[in-house]
């Protein structure tokens, strides 16, 4: 088979919500279509002793959420399946919004209860603003929740995008009957368990469907259809595949009903590897060289052996273990050897994979995240991955000072994974670490102690804004405890402003300093 038709056979997509809309549900469903478990177990299994097979971190299955993304790669029908199934927790987005950089089209799933929450809305502009295939299952059909109807406008109205649902449910809670399934003219009965019933439209009139189609719920669905076949848009995959609609299904990941037949349509619809920006120009995936990018770093996954994973996003070309690839940022050459496919936690040895494929590679303390691998005399990098600047910030030191050195490796593996920031405070030399949120502060608190054996301690220095500085405007007299001046990891240097009042004074007094807001720029270019 060609490097050609490989890349049409993959399908690599992120499932993004938020928190609590069944998103890891979901993703075990998909696991056990592709016989990579036996039964789905779910993220709130505490008390079962059942946890998603996509939660592999200890306080992942202490806490019942996913705190960080998940790689997995299953076959599936004719297809070659890629799903990096993301945190769902807002102090996680960093690590969410560079997942989203290596995905062809994304899965958003709705509570159909709640609808459209804050941080779905955060993953979609995200998802907008990079031109992805967005598909929508609005879940929990089998609760009681918003109207089908009133779901739609939400989605047109908040996220500003067309839709056009796939699918259309009669009833919901305890009232649920099932599915139309518009695309293949079938009505889906939900018989309150995981076998589903699928009745051709031509049958439907049958004296012992009458029970069902003469109920109150099944006549207003019909006349909704009726509806949306009149009124409604109609389906384009060119505008789908532009992210201008979305392709919108209704189910439950939790009873199951509809997550089949979800997947299949959506199988069929999402795009295979798209092409790549680099600096070059644009990289076809069936290019015969390889290529690719890494998106995540992720220490200790076997605390046995204390290693590092980079995750590599494959871009063009064919991967066959034992390669030796250029890393374009230093030149050096490394021997690909130690390569895995993933599922969560458990892994195998992979030894070929293709464009539109993740794969794990040890990680010798050499790569970054956002590094490019090539093969061959190519000499270019894929786009710089997005950058975004810490809300909180906090003092941390170790607990014991006979333990610096465990502390030191602890916290440079740790922050290389990208889901915190490392900085040093200019006069003291202290360590500063900068997160989203608090809970990012808690997760790396007991991975310290747990994969390093390093008791932290934190001293609050509370909200801060920062702003990048260049380098030859630096003026170290200028800055006190009230606002720091710190340096990163690259060796930029920042102020950490105690509040929007002592930003804007120093703007009016210094005009001459320009103050980098990395939101606005979402690039290090200009600081340095």
């Amino acid at each position: 088979m060609t490097i050609k038709e490989e890349v049409i056979k993959r399908k690599t997509f992120a499932i993004i919500s938020h928190p609590d809309a069944g998103k890891t549900t979901l993703t075990e469903k998909l696991l056990l279509y592709g016989n990579l478990i036996r039964s789905a177990g779910t993220v709130k299994g505490k008390k079962s002793g059942k946890f998603a097979t996509s939660d592999w971190m200890e306080i992942e299955k202490q806490r019942g959420i996913s705190v960080t993304s998940s790689v997995m790669n299953f076959p599936y029908k004719n297809f070659q399946v890629n799903i990096l199934d993301t945190p769902g927790h807002e102090d996680f987005s960093e690590d969410t919004y560079r997942t989203l950089t290596a995905v062809d089209s994304v899965v958003m799933i709705i509570d159909a209860v709640k609808g459209i929450e804050a941080q779905t809305l955060k993953l979609f502009k995200v998802c907008r603003m990079r031109g992805i295939p967005i598909f929508t299952f609005i879940n929990k059909l089998d609760r009681e929740g918003k109207e089908p109807l009133e779901l739609l406008e939400e989605i047109e109205e908040v996220l500003e995008i067309e839709t056009y649902p796939m699918n259309w449910p009669v009833g919901m809670g305890k009232r649920f009957l099932g599915i139309f399934d518009r695309q293949n003219e079938q009505f889906i009965k939900f018989n309150g368990n995981e076998e589903e019933t699928h009745i051709p439209y031509t049958e439907l009139t049958s004296p012992e469907h009458q029970d069902m189609v003469s109920k109150a719920e099944f006549e207003s669905a019909k006349d909704e259809l009726a509806l949306l076949d009149e009124a409604g848009d109609s389906f384009s995959l060119e505008a789908v595949l532009k992210g201008e609609q979305t392709p919108v299904f209704f189910g439950s990941a939790l009873a199951p009903f509809g997550v089949h037949d979800f997947f299949d349509s959506f199988i069929s619809l999402a795009p295979s590897p798209q092409p790549r920006k680099s600096t070059e120009g644009i990289i076809e995936p069936s290019n015969q060289d390889f290529s690719g990018f890494i998106f995540k770093i992720q220490a200790n996954m076997n605390p046995a052996h204390r290693d590092r994973i980079a995750f590599i996003r494959i871009c063009s070309g064919k991967f066959e273990r034992g390669m030796s690839v250029k890393l374009s940022r230093t030149g050096k050459v490394f021997k690909l050897s130690q390569s895995q496919q993933i599922v969560a936690s458990s892994r195998d040895t992979i030894d070929e994979a293709y464009a539109g494929d993740i794969i794990g590679i040890y990680d010798p303390n050499a790569y970054q995240i956002g590094d490019t691998l090539l093969e061959g005399k190519a000499n270019y990098e894929f786009d710089e991955l997005p950058k975004f600047p810490p809300e909180v910030f906090k003092k941390v030191m170790a607990k014991n000072v006979m333990k610096s050195k465990q502390f030191k490796k602890g916290i440079e593996q740790l922050v290389q994974e990208g889901a915190i920031q490392l900085f040093k405070d200019k006069r003291t030399e202290s360590y500063i670490l900068g997160a989203v949120g608090e809970l990012q502060y808690e997760v790396f608190k007991y991975r310290m102690e747990n994969e390093y054996n390093v008791e932290v301690l934190f001293e609050t220095i509370g909200e801060r804004i920062p702003r990048w500085l260049k380098r030859e405007q630096v003026n170290e007299a200028l800055f006190d405890d009230r606002n720091i001046l710190v340096r990163d990891r690259d060796d930029n240097y920042l102020v950490l402003f105690r509040n929007e009042f002592a930003l804007n004074w120093f703007k009016d007094n210094h005009k001459d300093i320009e103050l980098i807001d990395l939101f606005e720029v979402n690039s290090y270019d200009q600081v340095k």
